[in-house]
C-alpha cells in the first residue's frame, strides 16, 4: 500500500476575499505538511496536492468542513512520495485562465454532464465531434481516441481556435473533456454563448473516467499528463497504448522532457539516449544558445565533439 496520496480537486463557488483566504489557506496545509499547487479566485478553487495519506484524509476533512466546499469531489492517486517540492496557494482573478472579454460563470450555464458509461458511448458516436480541452502537449501523450486536437499551447487559446475552425464545428454534436474537469466546465459554458447548441462535457473528467468500474480507461489511448513530478499517469487498465512519439526520432516515448535553453524550455518527449545525443535541446539554435543549462558545464572541446555526432558545428563567434 503506498504511504502517499494525490488529491486533485475544484469547486466553483464564491470566495469574498480570495487573498485572505489564500493567506490563511496556504498555512493549513503547510500545518498539515501539504504540499502542492493551488489556485484561489472569487469565483472558486482548484487544486492539486500531495501528502501522507494521513494528511491528505485530514485536509479532505477540513475542507468538507467548510460549507463552500462540502459537496467538493477529490479525485484520489495513490503515490510513492509527494508529487510537488513545495506549497503554494496563490490568489488569482480565475482559477482557470481563459481570459475572456466577458467571463462565463459556469454556475450559470455550462456544458451537459455526461458520466463515464455515457461518455464512452458518445465516443462511439460517428456523430459526434470529442474535443480535447487541454494543451497540445497535453493531448501528444496520451487522448480519446478519434479525439480532435486543437492547436494550441494554453487555455487562454482554445476560443480563438475554436472560432477559426467554426465551420467544421457548426451544427455537430460536441461532446468535450479535460483532466479533472474544471476546464470543461468553463469553456463548454462559453461555448454555449458563442452560438453552440449541443454541448455536453465529460463529468470529472478524463481522471474520473479512468477509475470508472464500468468504463476502466477505456478507448483512451497513451497516458494522462499532470502538472505535477509525475508528468504523466496511466488511464486506460483494459488495453493500455502508447501513443507518444519521441521528438527526435518518431519511435514511441511518453517521456516528458523540457528544453535547456531556459528562453525556449518547450516540453518534448524524447529517451534518456535521444536526451543526451541532443543535449536535451529541442534544436540547434537552443543548443548553441550561451544560457543553455546543459552545455553550459560542457568544456568547449567536448560540446564540439557532441555538435559533430550529430552533423552540427558551433557558431563562428564562438568558436
Amino acid at each position: 500500500m503506498s504511504d502517499y496520496q494525490v488529491l486533485l480537486y475544484y469547486k466553483y463557488t464564491t470566495i469574498d476575499d480570495p487573498e485572505t483566504f489564500a493567506k490563511e489557506h496556504l498555512a493549513a496545509c503547510k500545518e498539515m505538511e501539504l504540499k502542492g499547487r493551488i489556485l484561489v479566485a472569487s469565483e472558486g478553487i482548484n487544486g492539486t496536492v500531495s501528502g501522507t495519506v494521513e494528511a491528505t484524509n485530514k485536509y479532505i476533512e477540513y475542507m468538507a468542513n467548510d460549507a463552500r466546499f462540502a459537496d467538493m469531489v477529490f479525485k484520489i492517486d495513490a503515490a510513492d512520495s509527494h508529487a510537488f517540492k513545495k506549497m503554494h496557494v496563490r490568489p488569482r482573478t480565475e482559477i482557470v485562465s481563459l481570459s475572456l472579454e466577458e467571463d462565463v460563470n459556469p454556475l450559470e450555464v455550462t456544458g451537459t454532464y455526461l458520466e463515464p458509461a455515457e461518455f464512452r458511448e458518445a465516443l462511439l458516436d460517428e456523430e459526434t465531434v470529442i474535443l480535447d480541452a487541454r494543451n497540445d502537449y497535453e493531448f501528444d501523450i496520451g487522448h480519446f481516441r478519434g479525439a480532435v486536437r486543437p492547436d494550441i499551447q494554453n487555455f487562454r487559446e482554445l476560443p480563438a481556435w475554436i472560432e477559426d475552425n467554426r465551420e467544421q464545428l457548426a451544427d455537430k454534436k460536441i461532446v468535450t473533456y479535460c483532466t479533472g474537469g474544471i476546464r470543461c466546465e468553463k469553456f463548454s459554458g462559453w461555448l454555449k454563448t458563442a452560438g453552440f447548441d449541443d454541448v455536453s462535457q465529460l463529468h470529472g473528467g478524463i481522471a474520473t473516467y479512468g477509475k470508472n468500474e464500468e468504463t476502466q480507461g477505456e478507448l483512451w489511448d497513451g497516458q494522462m499528463y499532470v502538472f505535477d513530478e509525475r508528468i504523466a499517469v496511466p488511464i486506460n487498465q483494459v488495453n493500455p497504448t502508447i501513443v507518444g512519439k519521441d521528438y527526435f526520432d518518431g519511435t514511441p516515448c511518453e517521456r516528458y522532457i523540457n528544453c535547456a535553453n531556459p528562453y525556449c524550455n518547450k516540453q518534448i518527449l524524447a529517451s534518456t539516449q535521444n536526451e543526451e545525443k541532443y543535449l536535451r535541446s529541442c534544436s540547434h539554435d537552443c543548443r548553441v544558445h550561451p544560457a543553455n543549462l546543459y552545455t553550459k558545464n560542457l568544456s568547449k572541446e567536448e560540446f564540439t565533439e557532441r555538435l559533430q555526432a550529430i552533423d552540427e558545428t558551433l557558431p563562428e563567434m564562438v568558436q
